[in-house]
Order: C-alpha cells, then structure tokens, then sequence
C-alpha cells in the first residue's frame, strides 16, 4: 500500500499547492511506513514530472492525458492509478479542481472522504484536523477506516523544497472517451480582472482602517513607490472600492507572496486564511490588540495616515 497524492497545474504552470501536497502526503506517509506516490495528468506530463521531483517523493506518475483540468478523464485515472497501487490514502488537493473530482473518487473507489482538512495526528488511531465557523472551532475527526481520501486546505503545509530522486513512470491509462463529457475550450479571468494578486511577490493590502473610497488613493501611492500590488480584505470588495479579483481571504483568493503588508487590517480569521502563507507580513493598525499582529513578523502601532505618506516618501 501507499499513499498517492495528485499535483495540480493549470495553463502550463504547476499549482503551488503541488508542493504543499508533496510535504503533507510525505508526512502521511512516514506515520503510515510507507511510500508516497504522485500522480500529474494531463499537460506537459514530463516537464511537470521533472518540477515535481522534490524531496520525499518515491515515485511520480505521469499520465499523459488530456490537456487542462477535466472531471471525467482525471476520474478515470485516478480510479486506474488505485487499482494497481492499493493506496491507503488518495491525497487531493482542497481547491476548485479538487473538489470536483474528489468525491466522485472516493465514490468509485467505495472510500470515506474527508475535505478541507488542515493536520493529521497518527497516533493510535488515525485523525484528520478541519476547522469550522471560518476557523474559529478546531475539530478532530477520527478515521475509523483502514484506507481513505482526503483533501488539503492550501496554505497549511510548506511546500516542498529540495530536489529529489524518485522514479518517474509514465503508464499508459486508457481513456474511455465515451466517458469524456466536456471540454476546455478557454480560461477566462472572473470579473475581467486586471492582476492575478495570487502571482505577486510583495501586496499592499487595504482593509476597513482607510475609512473612506478616496483614501485608497493614499495606498495606491505606496504600493506603486514599493513596485507592489494593491489588495484588500472583504469589506472593501463589499462596498464596491476595488474589483473582487483584488479581495484576500477565504471567499476571495490565498496569496503567498514574500511580502504581505497589511494596512488597516484587523486580522479576522477569514482574511488571516488567505494570507497567512506569506514570508514576511508587516501590519500597521491603531489597535495594539488587533489579531493581525499576533501573525505579523513586523507590526506599526500608529495612525495608517501618518504612517503610510512617511513609507512613501522614504520609497519614492
């Protein structure tokens, strides 16, 4: 038995959670005394191969099948791929595409599933972590069961460094094509958005603090003096002052940038789950109890409109 993991990759471009699986699936996989198996489909199946060669990885699978995402092809071989290695865990990953194709998994392969899971205890019974009430309860479920599927919540494993040795096998699945019921036929960015934030090395982020609109224009100043993206926590998508696609949290997008600088913020947990992946996180806020600061690496207690024209001027 094994455990077997799926990377994830989109528009020719491995998905960061790929790497956070890699580290989560090794750790099951050293509780269970076992190998770790990985399985890309679809794409260009070699060169992700070679990508996903990390550190701990046994043995990698790639299926050339397909292109981009599909329910039905990735289905069928993740049904295939479990067949011939008996796995005692299907690790996936807990995204869009993720979520599509678990449960139908777990249902062909007559398995329990548990989602969006952020830690595992394997003492002597084996338990999955999950957060409920946007993470303010921590439940444990215990896993009554000798094989399952899980998925991962991005962002709370590290991803996976190092390069590693394991054997690349590429098998020939077949594709029932009868079975195939849609197709990609293009990507389209939801709200016409004009920056990806999740790609951006250094975010300045707005939250309620600013008070007004017109004053956004006061972070807009910075942001450009430091090269960065702006971003914002809900309530500013919520009145309409940036587009959702610049939103940061748990109902908008999960960043991991080297820099996460977060301007009248509070730090609720919905806004801290997506972004609490970040190298360094600098927070300013009037409030010297506000939750941000517990998360931040660097902290300004001190009024947002002092503070940021100084930054920007000493970065101009």
């Amino acid at each position: 038995m094994t455990v077997l993991a799926l990377a994830e990759h989109r528009r020719g471009n491995i998905r960061p959670v790929s790497y956070e699986t890699v580290t989560a699936g090794r750790g099951l996989a050293d509780a269970l005394d076992t190998e770790l198996h990985l399985a890309v489909i679809g794409g260009e199946v070699s060169e992700f191969a070679e990508d996903l060669n990390r550190d701990g990885v046994d043995t990698i699978h790639a299926v050339a099948a397909g292109e981009e995402f599909n329910h039905d092809i990735y289905t069928q071989v993740i049904e295939s791929l479990a067949t011939d290695l008996d796995p005692r865990v299907v690790l996936m990953p807990n995204s869009v595409n993720g979520l599509d194709y678990a449960p139908a998994v777990a249902s062909r392969l007559s398995l329990p599933l548990i989602t969006d899971v952020v830690g595992f205890d394997a003492g002597d019974t084996m338990t999955a972590i999950r957060e409920m009430y946007g993470s303010k309860v921590e439940t444990t479920i215990e896993i009554d069961a000798d094989r399952f599927c899980v998925t991962i919540r991005p962002n709370e494993w590290p991803a996976a460094e190092g390069a590693g040795d394991a054997e690349i096998e590429e098998p020939d699945v077949e594709v029932d094509e009868s079975r195939v019921g849609s197709t990609v036929t293009g990507f389209e960015e939801v709200g016409g958005g004009d920056v990806d934030i999740s790609d951006a090395d250094v975010l300045v982020s707005v939250g309620r603090g600013i008070e007004e609109e017109e004053n956004i224009e006061l972070i807009e100043e910075l942001a450009d003096a430091l090269g960065a993206t702006l971003s914002s926590s809900r309530p500013i998508v919520d009145a309409g002052w940036l587009p959702k696609n610049r939103q940061v949290g748990q109902s908008g997008k999960v960043v991991t940038p080297d820099i996460y600088l977060a301007i009248g913020i509070s730090g609720a947990v919905q806004h801290v789950a997506g972004m609490k992946g970040a190298d360094t996180i600098v927070a300013i806020n009037t409030d010297p109890n506000a939750p941000i600061f517990d998360l931040a690496d660097y902290g300004i207690v001190d009024d947002l409109f002092e503070v940021v024209p100084e930054l920007t001027a000493q970065f101009s």
